[in-house]
């Protein structure tokens, strides 16, 4: 499916909308909200197109917390400012923490039973499906950008196979990533204006 890079909704959303987004994705999403959230953000409501949602994807992996409460957070705040913001956090939170109470008490009560240890190891099988097509999908735009999709697998192979801890990577990777992306972007600006 062939997704135009300068795509864009018609109207900002409003704060009912982004409400409605995230309550959607939050109930719809279980294990794996992420490809979830680009298909809803970038396919579905067209919010973002596919660059924007990687880089905003980004930001967000790097603050701490959750991805995906970091992005519907930033999204609602880019739209709506913070009325926007507390209405794209309290729809992703709002029912699945409804559903996950009752799931709890539910779970207290069966977790002995080897049915249920098998669906949960089913459960897992399908998370790590939905997690890698959520990184094909997010790494997909880098394949125009050789340089990010050069860093992208510096720390994949720096946090996966060698081990590294998250932060020391973060921390030499990211200033490195933010110098090649500002001179990409200083190149462009330059063509664009000759």
């Amino acid at each position: 499916m062939h997704e135009d890079a300068h795509d864009q909704p018609l109207a900002p959303p409003t704060i009912a909308e982004i409400f409605i987004g995230f309550l959607t994705l939050g109930l719809t999403a279980f294990g794996g909200a992420l490809p979830l959230a680009r298909r809803e953000v970038v396919e579905r409501r067209k919010w973002l197109n596919a660059d924007e949602f990687t880089d905003l994807l980004g930001l967000c992996q790097f603050l701490p917390g959750g991805n995906v409460i970091n992005l519907s957070v930033a999204i609602g705040m880019k739209f709506r400012g913070v009325p926007g913001a507390l209405a794209g956090l309290l729809g992703l939170i709002v029912g699945p923490s409804l559903i996950v109470i009752a799931l709890g008490v539910l779970y207290q009560r069966t977790h002995n039973d080897a049915h249920i240890r098998h669906l949960f190891a089913g459960l897992a099988a399908a998370a790590a499906g939905l997690l890698v097509s959520m990184a094909v999908k997010v790494a997909w735009p880098l394949r125009r950008k050789l340089s990010m999709a050069v860093i992208a697998v510096l720390a994949f192979a720096a946090i996966a196979l060698v081990r590294l801890p998250l932060l020391p990577v973060m921390l030499v990777l990211t200033p490195i990533s933010i110098f090649i992306a500002s001179k990409f972007s200083g190149e462009t600006n330059r063509g664009a204006n000759q």
